[in-house]
């Protein structure tokens, strides 16, 4: 937000702020700023002192003070500062149990007056000092943390959830209030675990026995019946077949009651992409016939988007895209999308050597299984580059299987007519085959992860009908993360990739079947698909086999600031197997990254370490998340 203000309108002075930060003038303070939403504001000081040599305790009781946390910002009239000081014997006693404290005393004055004695009506001058002294008193343990109607072991492993003591109930514990609150909610989980899904802690006994420094808990507990899946009522939709959204939640009418199958629902419904919001509500009440009715409430979004996007690249250039979907083309969330894309604009202006596709991909989901989607997409594209030029035509016709949150197959039918002007010649080929592929992604976050796995794998038989050759093409990649802290502020990045193709020689494969290396999402610091194998002539073609490898620190130095170093390499091979024959090329560099909401944007400076007349001396690429 610009802001343009008069500070002096008889002087016609000015001002200026820029996202809230003043460039130039004598802008608004933030505190005139709250104070003009105030009548009559009064300011305090706060004499805060806590009987303690325990910094801990010491920064718990100031973070649930108001008086403390406020203490730089105006209230509004002396009700305001009274009420407001009033309040934090309340917010004081709640931080104290928190830490297991259920012996100490809480002293506020106004004025040398306990602010709980204080009448209705009592002035307060601004500027006048408050008085809050904190006697924490001794940690008190757990002398009884006990259960009745405690659930049974678990038989299934799906049904194991941490024990009580993990959440600290247990006896000899410190007591913290917090702990009461988890003992109380695990125990309800655990056995809705098991089926019983009205479950609920119906009292909780607690004593405080002072001089032993104990507090006793007993927490009462009734299962209520076990409980399956009634029909799923779904309300809200408009253009959605209910019926069909019902079946996509995956909780089938009679099924046991399962809390982890809810989780997988709310997954499923995601994965459609039409809903901007939904909830599933469940029964109070078991009914008779030992069903728990089930409603699910949506909201559709709207049918059709456009989307625009760009990249950046020193030395790829520009590339713009843009689409239209639609996400509900017969009521069960059928999506059609086009897409149009041109790159390398600004490293050439012969619009000849621009790269240029468009598609078309339509998704019907629940094909099957509420978990498979049925996709099929048709292309065409135009690609320039030092390697070769490709203009070719296809489509592909597959399934993609959601087995977990974690583990996803596709598989499907493919066939291709292109052709290629490169150094192994001009050439013509037709290619059908088969595609299958599994991904294995337990990352904790997909575009700035700091642990877990991604593993994925592909098999890609084929025939080529113009020189009647049968072939496959290989390839299986793996990443992995390591936090150095809690806080994720140094994280280790590893990725390694292999790839083959077995079958047809070289001239007798298609060039974007062939595997190069170097750019953003390869080796740094070299151009596109610009690492192959080396003609006798100097020129690059396309190899058999491909090894890549990547290490990468990341850092956050403070804000929202951080940035990485790397070090990249790749080496392609004309055999089937890695031979070597081709020299492995190094990419080093350094990058800095912005942290948002939406992921880290990324700004990457990479130089070839071993670099040769063709290639260039540094590379930049920009992005929105990590490397990889």
């Amino acid at each position: 937000m610009v802001l343009l203000c008069s500070t002096a309108p008889m002087s016609r002075a000015y001002a200026l702020e820029l996202f809230g930060r003043c460039i130039f003038g004598e802008c608004t303070s933030d505190e005139e700023k709250d104070n003009a939403e105030l009548i009559d504001p009064k300011r305090y000081d706060v004499d805060f002192l806590i009987v303690s040599d325990e910094d801990a305790v010491g920064d718990a009781i100031k973070s649930g003070s108001q008086l403390w946390q406020g203490r730089d910002r105006a209230v509004g009239g002396s009700a305001g500062v009274i009420a407001r000081a009033k309040g934090d014997y309340r917010r004081i006693l709640a931080s104290l149990y928190n830490e297991g404290r259920y012996g100490g005393t809480i002293s506020i004055k106004i004025n040398g007056t306990e602010a709980a004695n204080l009448p209705v009506g009592t002035e307060f001058n601004s500027g006048d000092t408050i008085s809050v002294v904190v006697d924490p008193g001794p940690v008190y343990l757990f002398g009884t943390a006990q259960v009745e109607g405690a659930p049974p072991e678990p038989t299934m492993r799906d049904d194991v959830l941490p024990e009580l003591e993990d959440v600290g109930f247990n006896t000899g514990a410190e007591a913290k209030a917090g702990a009461v609150g988890k003992a109380s909610k695990l125990v309800k989980d655990k056995w809705r675990q098991q089926g019983f899904a009205t479950a609920k802690v119906t009292n909780r006994r607690v004593t405080a026995n002072h001089p032993a420094r104990e507090l006793n808990v007993v927490l009462e507990v009734e299962s209520g019946p076990p409980a399956s899946y009634g029909n799923v009522d779904v309300q809200g939709t408009d253009r959605m077949d209910p019926a069909f959204v019902a079946r996509q939640t995956g909780l089938v009418a009679g099924n046991e009651f399962d809390p982890d199958d809810l989780e997988k629902a709310k997954k499923r419904l995601d994965r459609l992409g039409v809903f901007s919001t939904q909830k599933i509500v469940e029964g109070e009440t078991v009914s008779e016939d030992g069903t728990l009715p089930m409603t699910l409430i949506v909201k559709e979004r709207k049918l059709r988007r456009i989307g625009l996007g760009a990249t950046v690249s020193s030395l790829e250039g520009v590339g713009l895209e843009s689409y239209w979907l639609h996400r509900n083309l017969f009521g069960k969330a059928e999506r059609l999308r086009l897409d149009a894309k041109v790159g390398g604009l600004g490293s050439t202006f012969d619009y000849q050597k621009f790269d240029y596709e468009v598609g078309a991909a339509f998704t019907k989901p629940g094909v099957f299984t509420p978990d498979t989607d049925l996709n099929f997409k048709l292309y065409a594209r135009r690609e320039v580059n030092e390697s070769f030029t490709e203009t070719s035509a296809g489509g592909n016709l597959g399934l993609t299987h959601y087995y977990s949150d974690e583990l996803v197959f596709n598989g499907g039918v493919f066939v291709e007519a292109a052709k290629f002007e490169s150094d192994l010649g001009e050439r013509d080929f037709v290619t059908a085959g088969l595609d299958f592929s599994a991904i294995y992604d337990s990352r904790d976050n997909k575009l700035d992860a700091s642990e877990g796995f991604y593993l994925s794998a592909a098999a890609k038989p084929f025939y080529e009908f113009n020189y009647q050759n049968f072939g496959a093409a290989v390839e299986a990649e793996a990443r992995t993360y390591f936090s150095f802290d809690d806080e994720d502020r140094i994280v280790l990045a590893g990725r390694a990739m292999v790839a083959s193709i077995v079958g047809p020689e070289r001239a007798e494969t298609p060039d974007n079947f062939l595997y190069f290396a170097g750019g953003g999402g390869s080796v740094r610091g070299y151009n596109f698909n610009d690492i192959g194998v080396v003609e006798a002539n100097g020129d690059i073609t396309g190899g058999k086999s491909k090894l890549e490898a990547s290490a990468e620190l990341r850092f956050k130095t403070g804000g929202n600031f951080g940035g990485a170093i790397f070090i990249d390499a790749g080496t392609v091979s004309a055999d089937s197997l890695p031979s070597f024959d081709q020299d492995v090329r190094l990419g080093a560099g350094f990058g800095v990254r912005y942290f948002t909401g939406l992921g880290p944007i990324r700004v990457d400076v990479a130089l070839p370490l071993n670099r040769r007349s063709t290639d260039p001396r540094f590379g930049i690429y920009a992005g929105i998340g990590q490397a990889f």
